[in-house]
């Protein structure tokens, strides 16, 4: 049976093969799909990092299990069940092209699940010596990129000169960003990556005392897979990702968005190569994972540099007062800060997987250790927060998949016996409907300091809530999703004095009624409390308030030919506090071309808000795998133009200028970030070499 069905799915791959390939695989429309609409400034790199990680690092297909499955963020509970079920009763797949035999597949899902699995060949990969493997590999790469602003700010300008006759703050570096990585990888083998960086205003210098060698920032990794029992050795840079993230929680994590379903849970990816610029959420050192039959256990050690203010008492003890998190060192204070001192961890994680790849079970254990005490400035909000030198945490966890149903949870405690858990199932109702219930509960006083769980806050920590998504999609056409989250706040958080509730909801539609032509139109509402503002009421300045946000949005992509494709979006929002209803909008047009060796990209964004809580946050096409997702504020217009050029089969080459006008103002920003003038234009130029293309 095996041998016949065999014979006639490599007969429909060779038909089937140039219509799954007719589709170039678009990752940064897939990743901004998944980013929901922004209401808080936050810095999605690392997120977008470890998604590219692994689009980069795809999957055994013969090896994976359902969770991994689910972790590209394509597949549902139903879809990856019977992926499972088709390996487990036919045996190991023979090619990619085989999974057109699985039932419940569609050829989109086909087009977009193919870019993130793989067939491992290693052995004849490892034919080669080690070395000349590194730049034999299709993924080795190099990319430099530079990034500069036109006009001037005030930290580059000639310092003032002050009564006492010392001299003002500023920046001691040049106005530039630079950025270099080199990276070689083959998925299950090897992975050896560097990368630098280096902002604006940062000061190009050797300093190994401020942890600074030419670029500001160095990361490094080399990762070896699958020698003998051994799954992963690491040393250098790295991530963990096990199970809900109350413990280990890496960048895979997208959160609430238009995809309802499958971003709320975690996967446990266990142990990955570090590769984002971000300065800070990693560990740095040796980790392994070594397997005993179905058990996997892994141990890390790590010794991370951290930005640290200090604070001295009387006897000349210290103690660390806060942690700087910006990853800038442009100034003598900033410099003073960088690398002052360590954290150090270690942890282990011992994960079983059954037979049938349905059952998982761990335990996670983390040690971390300042390297001298650290308590914040006491606020009322965070006396709960954590005050010392050591910290631990452990945590069991698990999933389970039934038929069309997945079960998932953790439970962890830290040194404070603060307790945190989360309880999820996520299930395909039927071939249309797929739904999610998440259950998470985090004490005032638990503290993880590399969690990243799904919460309404940055961190697991005060919050209790209830989540329910849904997803239906009766045909090719139409899909609609929505969800809602009830969440509560047992403490007082900041800019907030007294514990409050609040809830989220969203409904997005969408309708194909071809493949050239998209359109979406999404609505979401937040409701959460907030202090009121000192001057808006000066005899009761300690009230809170509800506000209500609501954000509106109604997009069309349509292809005009196979090498032109436009986009119209246009998003508005109101905010709703203390008897004020202000507003904002932002209507964007895009312009994509590609001709032979040529890639263009062109937008133009008319905005007008009247707040900042109406600011409205718009994914920006970049450089190849850089993130950008500014926020519009005010009034005027944001344009730009991106160009890519194919110059060899090794090396292509990006250009970007981009500019925001404003219309309501004479000076952009503040203090050493001012600029004077109407208007922001930025450059950036960046190439990459393919050692083996």
């Amino acid at each position: 049976m095996r041998a016949i069905l065999s014979i006639l799915t490599l007969l429909l791959s060779v038909g089937l093969r140039p219509l799954m390939a007719q589709d170039e695989f678009d990752f940064e429309r897939f990743a901004e799909e998944l980013f929901s609409m922004q209401e808080e400034d936050i810095d999605y790199e690392q997120v977008y990092e470890s998604l590219l990680q692994r689009f980069l690092n795809p999957l055994d297909l013969n090896a994976c299990t359902s969770d991994e499955l689910q972790s590209t963020y394509i597949l549902s509970p139903e879809q990856a069940n019977a992926i499972i079920t088709y390996r487990n009763q036919l045996g190991p797949f023979i090619s990619i092209y085989e999974l057109q035999a699985v039932p419940g597949l569609d050829l989109s899902t086909l087009q977009r699940l193919k870019r993130f699995i793989y067939l491992n060949d290693n052995a004849t990969k490892r034919a080669k010596k080690f070395i000349p493997r590194i730049l034999s590999e299709d993924g080795a790469y190099f990319i430099y990129r530079y990034r500069q602003n036109i006009e001037q700010r005030k930290g580059f300008t000639a310092p003032d000169t002050l009564s006492n006759g010392s001299l003002t703050s500023r920046y001691l570096g040049a106005p530039s960003a630079q950025y270099l990585r080199f990276r070689s990888q083959h998925t299950g083998d090897f992975s050896i990556g560097l990368t630098m960086d280096q902002d604006m205003g940062e000061k190009f210098t050797w300093s190994p005392s401020s942890g600074r060698y030419g670029y500001n920032y160095l990361s490094y990794h080399l990762s070896l897979y699958n020698r003998n029992k051994w799954k992963v050795i690491s040393l250098g840079d790295y991530q963990a990702q096990f199970g809900q993230g109350l413990v280990y929680g890496a960048g895979f994590s997208i959160g609430k968005g238009a995809e309802t379903i499958t971003t709320t849970r975690r996967s446990s990816t266990g142990i990955k190569p570090y590769t984002s610029a971000t300065e800070q959420g990693y560990f740095r050192g040796l980790a392994a994972t070594y397997q005993f039959g179905r058990v996997e256990g892994s141990l890390m050690a790590s010794s991370t540099p951290i930005d640290a203010t200090y604070e001295y008492l009387p006897d000349s003890s210290r103690y660390i007062q806060s942690i700087s998190e910006s990853g800038y060192h442009r100034t003598l204070t900033e410099i003073s800060r960088k690398s002052n001192s360590q954290i150090r961890n270690l942890g282990m994680n011992a994960n079983y997987n059954s037979d049938n790849k349905r059952l998982q079970i761990g335990i996670n254990s983390l040690f971390s250790s300042y390297e001298a005490p650290y308590f914040r400035s006491p606020q009322p909000y965070n006396q709960f927060e954590f005050g010392g030198k050591d910290n631990y945490l452990h945590s069991l966890y698990f999933s389970y998949n039934h038929q069309n149903h997945f079960f998932f949870g953790e439970y962890a405690q830290s040194k404070s016996r603060g307790n945190a858990a989360v309880l999820g199932m996520m299930s395909s109702l039927s071939h249309d409907f797929d739904m999610v219930v998440h259950v998470r509960k985090y004490d005032r006083d638990f503290h993880s300091f590399y969690g990243n769980a799904f919460a309404e806050g940055s961190r697991p920590i005060n919050e209790s809530g209830l989540y329910l998504g849904l997803s239906y999609h009766p045909s090719r056409k139409f899909q609609w999703s929505g969800y809602i989250d009830q969440f509560k706040f047992p403490w007082l958080r900041y800019r907030l004095y007294q514990p409050s509730t609040g809830y989220e909801w969203l409904n997005r539609l969408s309708y194909s009624p071809f493949k050239a032509l998209k359109i979406y139109a999404q609505m979401r509402e937040e409701v959460k409390d907030r202090n009121r503002s000192s001057d808006a009421n000066a005899d009761n300045t300690y009230q809170v308030i509800t506000g209500i946000k609501r954000n509106y949005l109604i997009n069309m992509d349509y292809s005009i030919s196979k090498n032109i494709m436009i986009r119209t979006r246009l998003q508005t929002s109101t905010f709703d506090f203390d008897g004020k209803k202000t507003s904002g909008y932002t209507l964007v047009q895009d312009l994509n071309i590609q001709h032979r060796k040529w890639k263009w990209g062109f937008r133009a964004a008319l905005f007008d808000t009247e707040d900042y809580d109406n600011r409205q946050y718009v994914y920006e096409k970049n450089v190849l795998w850089a993130f950008s997702i500014p926020s519009y504020y005010g009034q005027g217009l944001r344009y730009y133009v991106l160009g890519q050029y194919q110059v060899s089969r090794k090396l292509t080459t990006w250009m970007r200028w981009a500019r925001t006008s404003y219309t309501d103002r004479q000076s952009i920003s503040s203090g050493l970030q001012e600029v004077q003038g109407n208007h922001l234009s930025e450059l950036t130029l960046q190439l990459r070499y393919q050692f083996n293309k």
